[in-house]
């Protein structure tokens, strides 16, 4: 199978096209147009959010999701410390959530002074994911359908966020994607509801949202929430080891950002291999790759997961394919598993402890599986 000569994307990855001359449609530029429209609006957002002042119709200038990891950790400091703005730190307890990123939440309650809200609606997400595995797949699909499972997760709880700022009147909603992430997701209230309506149709979104979702399609635009992507602002400088450094410092994050991956991160591995036949942060590395390849000496991510310069990507896919295939059909020796899982996630920059932690995670996956309801 042919890959693309700059970042090793496969020719058969979703949404992706390889040229005669062995440089991918990504490479090429080919989808800017679409994802910078996107981009222009959400910079657009961000510098009216920063203009606002506090919100005439209740206590709260935004609604701020908050993971736990280490980029929502890293604003909700900034926001509350250093902005001054009036937070209602949002947290949807997903129940697959690390136990990690759980701790995170704790210290930050301990030393952030926002007023914290726990949702939850284990069922509904629960139900969500099992029609994400059980859809099928149309080839050669469209770009990021190998993330369907993530995005359709992200999207429930950040639905159930856009329903609790319309109900309460907060003006905007804080999402701390990555630079990456921040050009391919929705930046429209509205678009992100509508796009779940037309992923899972209207009789799936109205049981699990109870119709709010519909009176959020329906409602004013000035009476919708906005979102806010507050990276937007340091997208050039983003640096992820750095962000981890200061929050360290600060007493505010124990773990690596491999650490609070939700307990899916290995089911997510095994939807992409077994449908697209990559891993699931793929185009993370071939963003990477792709950087590294136009300027040999400036090593910069926009993701939030960084790899190393010198791991050999193909190699350690192929490697972490056959494990999680395995893992997932019950073949070969669970030992023999750990182990090639901790040396591709140490090859990856994890410490040990983060390699065994995620290693682990791996190893449980049908664990995972058997209480979604999911058949692997």
């Amino acid at each position: 199978m042919r890959v693309c000569q700059v970042c090793a994307l496969k020719e058969d990855h979703p949404g992706v096209t390889l040229g005669d001359d062995g440089v991918c449609s990504l490479c090429r530029l080919g989808l800017v147009g679409e994802l910078l429209e996107n981009f222009s609006y959400t910079d657009q957002v961000h510098e009216e959010f920063t203009r606002s002042g506090p919100n005439p119709n209740g206590p709260y200038d935004c609604l701020f999701m908050y993971s736990g990891g280490k980029d929502s950790t890293f604003m909700l400091d900034k926001f509350v410390n250093e902005y001054g703005k009036r937070v209602l730190a949002y947290t949807f307890d997903v129940p697959f959530e690390s136990t990690h990123a759980a701790d995170n939440i704790a210290l930050a309650r301990e030393k952030i002074p926002a007023t914290f809200v726990l949702d939850s609606d284990d069922d509904n997400i629960k139900l969500v994911m099992r029609e994400v595995f059980k859809k099928p797949v149309t080839k050669p699909g469209k770009y990021l359908d190998e993330k369907l499972p993530c995005a359709s997760c992200r999207t429930f709880f950040v639905i159930r966020a856009i329903i609790y700022a319309f109900q309460h009147r907060i003006p905007y909603i804080a999402l701390c994607a990555d630079p990456q992430q921040i050009l391919t997701m929705e930046s429209d209230t509205r678009e992100v509801v509508r796009g779940f309506y037309q992923t899972f149709g209207s009789q799936l979104t109205d049981t699990v949202f109870r119709s709010e979702a519909e009176k959020v399609l329906f409602a004013d635009d000035e009476e919708l929430p906005k979102i806010v992507f507050p990276f937007i602002a340091m997208r050039y400088q983003y640096d992820p080891d750095r962000i981890v450094a200061d929050l360290k410092a600060k007493g505010l994050y124990n773990s690596s950002p491999l650490e609070t991956h939700c307990t899916l991160f290995p089911l997510l591995n095994y939807y992409s291999f077994k449908h697209w036949n990559c891993m699931f942060y793929k185009l993370n590395a071939a963003s990477h790759r792709r950087s590294v390849r136009r300027n040999k000496n400036y090593d910069r991510s926009t993701f939030s997961i960084t790899f190393p310069r010198a791991a050999d990507l193909p190699a350690i896919e192929e490697r972490m394919k056959h494990a999680v295939l395995d893992i997932a059909e019950e073949r070969g020796d669970p030992a023999e598993h750990r182990s090639a899982l901790m040396e591709i996630f140490r090859e990856l920059g994890a410490t040990d402890d983060a390699a065994r932690f995620v290693t682990e995670g791996f190893l449980g996956m049908r664990t995972v599986a058997t209480d979604l309801g999911i058949t692997l």
